[in-house]
């Protein structure tokens, strides 16, 4: 892990230079051995994006509130509001979306949060109707006596004055599977443009459980947030398991965010790969991924990083990478579009966050016949190792760019707009 660092508030800064990329790798940030030769072929990487030459755009990035420990993420509550969750189970109010924001403590039950390793408070996300229902649902390990039970999806109500939270409905989502160590308890939900809720999920790095879709680990979930069950027209839903009613895509790792495409309403999500190989892919209802470590059942008892990322050869129907980061390690995390006229000729693209990288991606999705690819990539020098690991990246109400560092004790949240 990176060691913790305080960084200043950014200014206006120029974006004066921009990393050259290739197919190169990514993983967790607690999975730093070298990379291994890859078996079995039909990796799946999408080809080399692009790498534009630096425009001479500008990007401000300013500091927003400190003092945060590995804030995970954060949703906007209405006006200037935004919850951020810690991973070691603290949920705070932020008031005010620029420099200089008030930050207050959220009481809420979060003793039952088994915060260790990976795992801990997690993903969060506000209902589309937050400001009047005040509604909003957080991913979280659980535990109950001290014993690991479950990674979970709860639903919330804010109080009016931001300074209560009561659980609704403890779990709206439960069984996600938990390993004791919290390795790949990745979990970050999202609300889709028709009310229904994503969430990425991670395999708890058990080699048969990205393939089963009996379990609900190393999946992309379509879920009724008001019900938690299956959303209408999910792709298993005459299913007799419950929880394969309940999966969108399968044969995944250790999905880290899912964002919606502005204009399409298409969802793409940022995965760990292991010690190479990040990917970001485009959610193909009914779709396989590709990852299982358990080599189609010859190695049951153990899990196999060896394998391709998308094994092609094993599942010749299962959905490339859009975009593949290849060696060395990059662990890319949060990821959300730029939208609005701010953005300018940005708009459209998506951030994507790195925690070993210690920087930020906008990748520009294709169109047409690349419509499923990433074509152009490039790497803003003003957040290129400026400030840490780069956690959370969400889209505000105001049109900027919010992003969590991800470095220890005296983490930040940054604003992020084009200059």
């Amino acid at each position: 892990m990176t060691p913790s660092r305080s960084r200043p508030a950014r200014a206006l800064l120029t974006l004066s230079a921009l990393l050259a990329l290739a197919l190169t790798a990514c993983g967790e940030a607690t999975e730093q051995t070298s990379a291994a030769p890859r078996q079995g072929g039909g990796a799946g990487a999408a080809p080399a994006p692009t790498t534009t030459a630096p425009t001479g755009t500008a990007l401000r990035v300013e500091t927003v509130a400190g003092d945060f420990a590995n804030p995970w993420d954060v949703a906007f509550v209405g006006g200037d509001r935004m919850l951020v969750t810690q991973r070691d189970g603290s949920l705070s109010l932020v008031t005010g979306l620029g420099p200089g924001a008030r930050v207050t403590p959220v009481t809420a039950d979060l003793q039952d949060v088994y915060a260790r390793g990976e795992g801990g408070l997690m993903g969060i996300a506000a209902a589309p109707d937050v400001e009047t229902s005040g509604t909003f649902v957080t991913c979280q390990t659980h535990q109950e006596g001290g014993r690991p039970v479950d990674v979970r999806v709860v639903s919330w109500r804010l109080s009016p004055d931001g300074t209560r939270a009561e659980k609704v409905r403890d779990p709206l989502v439960g069984g996600l599977p938990i390993n004791p160590s919290g390795r790949h308890s990745g979990c970050r939900p999202t609300y889709a443009p028709d009310g229904m809720l994503l969430i990425g999920t991670g395999d708890t790095a058990r080699a048969t459980i990205p393939q089963d879709r009996n379990s609900l680990g190393g999946k992309v979930l379509r879920v009724d947030p008001a019900t938690g069950g299956p959303a209408p027209g999910n792709p298993f839903a005459t299913s007799g398991s419950a929880s394969e009613r309940l999966i969108s895509g399968y044969g995944h790792r250790n999905v880290q965010a899912v964002a919606i495409q502005p204009g399409t309403g298409r969802a793409w999500s940022a995965e760990h790969g292991p010690d190479i190989d990040d990917e970001v892919n485009v959610v193909i209802p009914g779709s396989n991924y590709g990852w299982d470590p358990a080599r189609g059942g010859e190695s049951p008892g153990g899990y196999d990083e060896d394998v391709p990322m998308t094994d092609l050869d094993r599942y010749p129907d299962a959905v490339p990478a859009a975009w593949s980061s290849g060696d060395p390690t990059e662990a890319i995390s949060g990821a959300t579009f730029l939208d609005g006229p701010a953005w300018g000729d940005m708009a459209g693209m998506l951030a994507v966050s790195a925690q070993r990288g210690e920087k930020l991606f906008f990748m520009r999705p294709g169109q047409g016949a690349d419509e499923n690819r990433i074509v152009e990539v490039t790497a803003p020098a003003e957040l290129d190792g400026e400030f840490g690991r780069l956690r959370g990246a969400r889209l505000g109400p105001d049109g900027a760019l919010y992003l969590t560092t991800d470095n220890g004790s005296d983490d930040v949240i940054l604003r992020v707009t084009r200059g």
